[in-house]
């Protein structure tokens, strides 16, 4: 028995009573972590609903479970950024891409040119979007369809509607409505990433988030699917 709770590290009793005061003998690092995995002991799953959805208007499509990674977000990870990315290809092929557990990624949402919008991962779940895992643990990540080299790819359809989400997590989230805090995948450091690429307007994105925060909420438009190449 000894030896069991050992492996196991620290016990329910240790992590419910007294919380980091009853973790006598153990690191920082440790307590931070059994903190954060409070869901993963005996009784106290988390209850999920298939499909539920963190924006309204969005469609529910999961993601591949090796493509991100369960959590309790803002209990455990603090929620404070925005990552934009450009998926270079279309909107099927993202969906496509984020179901192949082979990939070993994914962003949370995908916003098409006509400004439909997918969910494929809860934003309390940590997605591998942004090749950062302190970045990946306290962001959401948004891939938008098209190719960081056609600016013809950036409709207004897809501004407006992204922009109403970003608008919607950051109200959610108390997530200040910046360039600090709402970024492109290539500035997350130790990137290799060059999206959203130069032709991505962010004057123009950040000025329709901000006409967002103050409009009343709105879901996102979930129009007939277009006919794109995969």
């Amino acid at each position: 028995m000894g030896s069991r709770k050992a492996r196991r590290g620290i016990g329910r009793r240790a992590l419910l009573i007294g919380g980091g005061a009853a973790l006598v003998g153990v690191g920082v690092a440790t307590q931070d972590e059994a903190r954060r995995a409070w869901w993963r002991l005996p009784g106290m799953e988390k209850k999920r609903v298939e499909g539920e959805l963190d924006h309204a208007g969005a469609q529910w499509t999961a993601a591949a479970r090796a493509n991100w990674r369960r959590a309790d977000r803002p209990d455990d990870y603090v929620i404070d950024t925005v990552v934009i990315h450009v998926v270079q290809g279309s909107y099927r092929t993202a969906v496509r891409v984020f179901k192949d557990p082979g990939h070993g990624a994914a962003t949370h949402y995908i916003v098409g040119k006509d400004g439909r919008v997918a969910q494929m991962i809860r934003e309390l779940d940590v997605a591998y979007h942004a090749g950062n895992r302190g970045v990946n643990e306290r962001s959401i990540g948004i891939e938008h369809e098209g190719f960081v080299d056609r600016p013809e790819d950036f409709t207004a359809a897809m501004y407006e509607s992204s922009a109403r989400l970003t608008a919607d997590i950051c109200r959610r989230h108390g997530i200040p409505v910046d360039r600090k805090h709402i970024i492109g995948h290539v500035e997350v450091p130790g990137t290799d990433h060059t999206d959203p690429g130069p032709h991505w307007d962010w004057d123009r994105y950040m000025r329709l988030v901000r006409e967002a925060m103050k409009a009343p909420a709105k879901p996102s438009p979930t129009p007939t699917p277009t006919t794109t190449a995969g």
